[in-house]
Order: structure tokens, then sequence, then C-alpha cells
């Protein structure tokens, strides 16, 4: 059974940095890992993904430049560096993978193509 875990989250002043991780188990084969997050009163919205394999990453256009998706294959963890953080990122952040391993493909932002999510972590934005 595939279970991700994710940590890291926190509370920080905008302009702040912080870095949350997933950390999967149950599964052998790359596989797409991706950040969702959804803040308060909002929708679940897409924020990066990347591919295990290869390592090739896809970012929502609200981070991009301000956030890296990173992986430790050793440790089956998966990383979202959150720089120059805004008050807008307030949100839970969950990560989640598809039901099989293989590539993230271009409409990876649709959560619809995911079955395995953990329970978030929550990170806060104080301006």
């Amino acid at each position: 059974q595939v279970q991700l875990v994710e940590s890291g989250g926190g509370s920080v002043q905008a302009g702040g940095s912080l870095r949350v991780s997933c950390e999967g188990s149950g599964y052998t084969y790359s596989r797409c890992m991706a950040w969702f997050r959804q803040g308060p009163g909002k929708e679940r919205e897409a924020v990066a993904s990347i591919y295990t394999g290869a390592g090739s990453t896809y970012y929502a256009d609200s981070v991009k430049g301000r956030f890296t998706i990173s992986q430790d294959k050793a440790k089956n963890t998966v990383y979202l560096q959150m720089n120059n953080l805004k008050p807008e990122d307030t949100a839970m952040y969950h990560c989640a993978t598809p039901r099989y391993g293989g590539r993230c493909y271009s409409s990876w932002w649709d959560a619809a193509g995911y079955t395995y999510w953990g329970q978030g972590t929550q990170v806060t934005v104080s301006s």
C-alpha cells in the first residue's frame, strides 16, 4: 500500500523560506510525485511535480522562480523548497502520486489523476 507522509510545515513571515518534505513508501517504480495546496476558502491548486526517474519537473506559474521541487531517491523523499513566501501561499500542502508509476504528463496539474495523498502539512505566511 502506497503511503505518503508530509512534514516540515510551519509559520513564517512574508519573504521567508520553508521546506516541506514528503516521504513515500509502498512502491518501487519511478513515478510522478506532486505537491498540491488548498488555502482557506480556495480551491485545491497544483504547485509542482517531479518525475522521480529522470528528475524532470513542472511548476505552476504562481510559484515559478520561488519554489523548487527536488528529491532524495535514497530516502524516497520529495521536497518542496519555498522561498520568498507570500501571504497567499498560506495553505495546507499535500503530496500526491498516481495509482501507477510513470512520468508526469502535461495534465500533471489535474488532481483527478492522483490516487494516493498524504495527510498534509500546514504552511502559514504572515504579512
